[in-house]
């Protein structure tokens, strides 16, 4: 349910103003509440699946102007946890 929360805040992109959807959607339920779940799930292909599903519904366009390499502030955990 919190993977479906997430998509459903950041289908507000390009409605709302960025910032906010990227405050509520990244830095509040993302790594509050979701990455939590995520770190404390057994490996395996069901935690892939949702890993996978996250970064599905991340607008690509906030990833354009970005250095290569480079992840997005509020996407650093996230980015750790799927190179672990």
């Amino acid at each position: 349910s919190l993977l479906q929360l997430l998509s459903n805040i950041l289908l507000w992109d390009g409605i709302v103003q960025e910032e906010s959807v990227r405050d509520l959607g990244l830095s509040k339920l993302l790594n509050r509440y979701l990455l939590l779940n995520l770190l404390n799930a057994p490996p395996g292909p069901d935690n892939i699946e949702k890993l996978n599903k996250v970064v599905a519904c991340l607008p690509e366009r906030w990833f354009q102007d970005l250095k290569s390499g480079s992840p997005l502030p509020e996407l650093r955990n996230f980015c750790q946890h799927l190179l672990q």
